[in-house]
C-alpha cells in the first residue's frame, strides 16, 4: 500500500512538472491566440492582444497591446486600448475550480468615451453586447471538452485590482476632449462567489470606470460649455446633465 502511494505521488508530481513545463513553453502563444479569438465573440468587436507573457512558475502574467473596438455605428474604431496589464496568481489555484489572482495592475490604458444626447454611449453598447453574447451573466457561457462534454468556464477570484495613468477621449455636444481619470482601486472582486467569469470581471470594472467617466465628462464639459450653451453654468450644467444622462 505504501509503495502504491509512492509511485500515486511520483506520478502526481511528474504531472505537475509536465504541466509547468508545457505552460512555461507553450502558454503565451495559447494566451494570445485564444483573446484573439474568444474576445471577438465575447464583445462582438475587433479584439486583438499584441503579447502575453506568463510564467507559471511564479505565476506572474504580463499582457501587452490590448485593443479593443467600438460596436458599430459609433465614431472612431478604438473604445479600449490596454497598453500593459500585470497580474499576479498563486500558481497553485490553477488546480483549483477557481485562479486566485492576488493583484492585477493596468496602466495607462485608453478609453474612447462617445455620448449621444439619444441612444446612451459606445462603452454602454458594448456592454450590452458583452452581456447579450455571454448570456447577460445569467448562464456562463461553456465551451466543450475534446470529447463533446460541457466545460465549465474558467473563474476568477481578484484580491485587488488598480488602474492608475487612465485616459479617456470624451466625445460629446459636437467636441472632444481628452483628460485623465483618477486612480480606480477595486477589492476582492468575486472572492464572495467563490470566482466569477471572465466576462463578469470586464462588465464590472468597466461599470465602474464608466461612471467615473460620466463624472468626469459633467466637470469637463460644465466648463467648456459654460460659454456656449445659454444660461451660463447653471443652464450648462443641467443641459450636460441630461446628455450624459445623469
Amino acid at each position: 500500500m505504501k509503495k502504491l502511494l509512492k509511485v500515486l505521488a511520483a506520478l502526481f508530481l511528474l504531472s505537475v512538472i509536465a504541466l509547468v513545463a508545457i505552460g512555461f513553453f507553450f502558454l503565451d502563444p495559447i494566451v494570445t491566440r485564444t483573446v484573439n479569438t474568444v474576445g471577438p465573440r465575447v464583445t462582438g468587436t475587433k479584439v486583438e492582444l499584441d503579447a502575453a507573457r506568463i510564467s507559471p512558475l511564479t505565476g506572474g502574467a504580463t499582457l501587452a497591446g490590448l485593443f479593443v473596438g467600438n460596436p458599430e455605428g459609433w465614431t472612431g474604431d478604438k473604445a479600449i486600448y490596454l497598453g500593459t496589464l500585470r497580474a499576479s496568481v498563486q500558481p497553485i489555484s490553477l488546480l483549483r475550480d477557481h485562479v486566485v489572482v492576488n493583484e492585477v495592475f493596468i496602466d495607462g490604458p485608453e478609453f474612447v468615451y462617445e455620448r449621444r444626447l439619444l441612444g446612451g454611449s459606445n462603452i454602454d453598447a458594448l456592454l450590452r453586447q458583452i452581456e447579450q453574447n455571454t448570456g447577460g451573466g445569467a448562464r456562463p457561457p461553456t465551451t466543450t471538452e475534446p470529447g463533446g462534454a460541457p466545460k465549465a468556464p474558467m473563474k476568477f477570484a481578484i484580491r485587488e485590482l488598480r488602474v492608475e495613468n487612465a485616459k479617456v477621449t470624451l466625445i460629446a455636444a459636437g467636441r472632444t476632449v481628452t483628460l485623465t481619470l483618477p486612480p480606480l482601486t477595486i477589492r476582492d472582486l468575486g472572492v464572495a462567489e467563490g470566482g466569477i467569469t471572465a466576462d463578469q470581471v470586464a462588465s464590472r470594472v468597466l461599470r465602474q470606470l464608466l461612471a467615473q467617466m460620466a463624472e468626469a465628462a459633467v466637470e469637463v464639459l460644465r466648463e467648456v460649455g459654460t460659454g456656449v450653451i445659454e444660461g451660463g453654468r447653471e443652464g450648462a450644467g443641467g443641459a450636460i446633465n441630461r446628455l450624459l444622462g445623469r
